[in-house]
């Protein structure tokens, strides 16, 4: 049987990023998504110019109506929140839905850089440290890293000692695994190796591993990587991947797309030209 995640994200029709990017790898990756939207966009925030139709009061719909067809997910996976409102109607699907056959992702998207999104505020923080403390799998960015563990960025920042920054960062992740998530991924960090070559690389860290997964540093910034590799994440879970292994395939599915983008010179808010790339993700029997 088909495995089934419920995904709570915004759906916005320009930038290639939440529940297009969602939808579109959890299908490649031969699993079934159930979009519940947070917002209608025109385009991402990242435009100059969008509209945005916020649908907090039409989530319950989708929980009330999933209910009354006894469905249940073999995962959850949230994204985008705009509001505090937004992470109480989440709760609440938890409390319907989430059994014990069935993982929760969060990608506490909160900020990025050192900044923190137009739409934050200090109680979507606090929200999200208790949506944080449900999950079984996080994937913040360093900036989210800083935020949820109450550690000022520059603690984390790129002109530290790489050794004194990766000792901080996996002790951060270490602090959350203790009270909350079983498995923390944090994204986008960027360094120098040994050999003076610029990298970009994820860290996993659960209660008893450690690993870090690095790739070649391809340059440009652009819209949509991190939902595209929370997506592959939350498919590889629930079709049985060990983590380590998603990570790795993710990674040269990212590195490939953005490779691409840099070659034709794509504009940031278009996000990355992924689509061609899919067929790395597919299940391979």
């Amino acid at each position: 049987m088909t495995k089934k995640i419920a995904v709570i994200n915004d759906l916005s029709g320009f930038g290639r990023c939440s529940l297009t990017a969602a939808i579109s790898v959890i299908c490649a990756m031969g699993v079934q998504p159930c979009p519940l939207p947070t917002a209608i966009l025109t385009a991402q925030t990242g435009y100059p110019s969008y509209f945005y139709d916020d649908y907090t009061e039409k989530m319950d719909h989708f929980r009330s109506e999933w209910k009354k067809m006894s469905q249940c997910f073999d995962g959850i996976y949230t994204g985008f929140v705009a509001s505090e409102g937004q992470i109480e109607q989440i709760f609440h699907f938890l409390d319907t839905f989430n059994t014990s056959r069935t993982f929760l992702l969060v990608d506490p998207i909160l900020g990025d850089d050192g900044k923190t999104y137009d739409f934050f505020t200090p109680g979507l923080l606090e929200q999200m440290k208790k949506l944080v403390q449900c999950a079984d799998i996080i994937t913040p960015n360093l900036t989210e890293l800083a935020l949820l563990t109450d550690t000022p960025y520059d603690r984390l920042s790129e002109n530290l000692d790489y050794y004194t920054r990766i000792s901080t960062i996996t002790n951060l992740a270490k602090k959350l695994c203790e009270t909350g998530p079983s498995h923390v991924i944090v994204t986008g960090i960027c360094f120098t190796d040994e050999q003076g070559i610029l990298q970009m690389g994820n860290i996993y860290i659960s209660k008893t591993e450690y690993l870090r997964i690095t790739f070649p540093y391809i340059g440009g910034s652009y819209s949509g990587t991190g939902d595209l590799f929370a997506s592959c994440i939350a498919a590889g879970v629930a079709r049985g991947d060990e983590i380590p292994a998603i990570m790795q395939t993710a990674g040269e599915f990212l590195e490939s797309a953005l490779a691409d983008s840099v070659r034709e010179n794509i504009p940031r808010n278009d996000g990355v030209n992924y689509e061609k790339f899919l067929s790395m993700l597919t299940p391979k029997n």
